[in-house]
């Protein structure tokens, strides 16, 4: 059940963290175009991080894994949208 709820809470925070990216480079100019930059760059050091985390777990249970995933995705995530909301 708590994998469940983690799992929405993360689909919650990116779902703000989309609307607020999408209402910034709306906007357009410099600011819109450093965000798109900084979406790609942090979308993949999060995957080639998540690789590494996951590659070196050792033997692990699947649902220990999804939490590993998920707990590192939320990090920048909420970190995003604090920003973003600022």
């Amino acid at each position: 059940m708590e994998l469940g709820v983690t799992s929405w809470q993360l689909w919650a925070e990116s779902c703000s963290v989309i609307a607020l990216r999408s209402m910034r480079m709306m906007q357009g100019g410099k600011l819109a175009e450093h965000e798109a930059e900084r979406m790609v760059s942090e979308k993949i050091d999060a995957n080639m991080g998540l690789a590494m985390k996951l590659a070196t777990a050792g033997p692990t249970t699947p649902e220990k894994m999804m939490r590993r995933t998920i707990t590192h995705y939320r990090r920048p995530v909420r970190a995003n949208q604090r920003r973003l909301m600022r």
